[in-house]
């Protein structure tokens, strides 16, 4: 199915959200909001994100809480 974008004024967004919301979920359609012509919101289905995987992009580097050896003075 092809994504299809459209935009809409903020104010006939916040006339019509719920009804909206119920065809970008099923239209698989991006909703782009403006005001005054400039846009200030992307609204999308849930299922429509295209996000990668984080599995195996965190490195493990050590115990971050424990201390490092390093005296230190502070002023009180």
């Amino acid at each position: 199915m092809k994504r299809t974008r459209r935009t809409i004024p903020a104010s006939q967004f916040k006339a019509r959200c719920l009804a909206l919301l119920d065809e970008i979920g099923s239209h698989r359609e991006t909703l782009i909001v403006t005001k005054r012509g400039r846009p200030v919101a992307r609204v999308v289905g849930v299922g429509m994100q295209q996000g990668r995987s984080l599995r195996g992009s965190v490195t493990y580097h050590g115990d971050l809480l424990a201390p490092i050896g390093e005296s230190w003075e502070s002023e009180r």
